[in-house]
C-alpha cells in the first residue's frame, strides 16, 4: 500500500548521540574510555528513555558510582552539548515533507524531561504532526507496544507508515506489525528511500 506518512527516529537520524565524542574530548580518550567501560551509562540512559525521571535517575547513579560522580553528573548538566550536532541532511528532508503536506512524526526513546531541553535547542523537533516520546509514554523501542501506541493514535493504518532509524532492533519490529522501514544510515539514503516512495522528487531535497 502507498505510503502516506514519515515516522522519524531522533537520535542519530536528526539529533547526532554519540555521547563518548564528548567525554573524549572533555576528559581524555584513555579516561573516556574507562568511564564507559566501568559504568553502563547507556543501561542508565535506557531507563531514563521508558519513562524514569531524567536529573533524578543521574544523581542516583552518581551516588552509586563515587568515583564517576563527576562524569555521570556532567551527562545531567551538559546535556545539549551532548546531544548534538543536529544531522542537517536529515532535518532538510524533514522540513521537505513538511511542505509537501506529508504528515511527519516522531518516534523516539527520548526522556521525558530532557526532550524539553533539545526542543529548545532545535526547534525543527516541533514541526511534526505528532510526537511519540518514550519517556512521556513510560515505554520504549523496540517494546511492540509503542508501535501499537503509535497506530491507535495516529490515524493511519500500519502499511501506510514509513519509519526510519538507526538500530536495526526497532526496524525489525516495525516491520513485523506490517511498517514500510528504512535503516538509517546516511541522509542521502534516506533520500533516496523517500523518492523511491514518491514522496519527494529529487527537485524537491535538493
Amino acid at each position: 500500500m502507498t505510503v502516506r506518512a514519515v515516522i522519524f527516529d531522533i537520535g542519530n537520524v536528526l539529533i547526532r548521540w554519540h555521547p563518548e565524542a564528548y567525554y573524549e574530548a572533555r576528559f581524555g580518550p584513555d579516561h573516556s574510555a574507562a568511564f564507559f567501560r566501568e559504568v553502563d551509562i547507556h543501561s542508565v540512559m535506557n531507563r531514563i528513555d521508558a519513562g524514569a525521571h531524567f536529573g533524578d535517575t543521574l544523581e542516583d547513579a552518581a551516588r552509586e558510582n563515587p568515583g564517576w560522580s563527576t562524569e555521570i553528573r556532567a551527562l545531567r548538566d551538559n546535556w545539549t552539548d551532548i546531544a548534538q550536532p543536529a544531522i542537517d541532511g536529515s532535518v532538510r528532508l524533514l522540513h521537505a515533507l513538511k511542505s509537501a503536506g506529508v504528515p511527519v512524526f516522531a518516534l523516539s526513546n527520548f526522556g521525558a524531561q530532557n526532550f524539553p531541553l533539545s526542543e529548545a535547542q532545535f526547534p525543527f523537533l516541533r514541526v511534526f504532526d505528532r510526537r511519540y516520546i518514550s519517556g512521556a509514554m513510560g515505554m520504549a523501542k523496540p517494546d511492540p507496544a509503542i508501535y501499537a501506541a503509535v497506530e491507535a493514535d495516529c490515524g493511519f493504518p500500519p502499511e501506510t507508515l514509513l519509519f526510519t532509524d538507526d538500530r536495526a532492533d526497532n526496524i525489525a519490529t516495525a516491520q513485523t506489525r506490517g511498517w514500510h522501514t528504512h535503516l538509517f544510515e546516511t541522509p542521502q539514503g534516506l533520500a533516496n528511500c523517500l523518492t523511491g516512495h514518491e514522496l519527494l522528487s529529487k527537485e524537491q531535497i535538493t
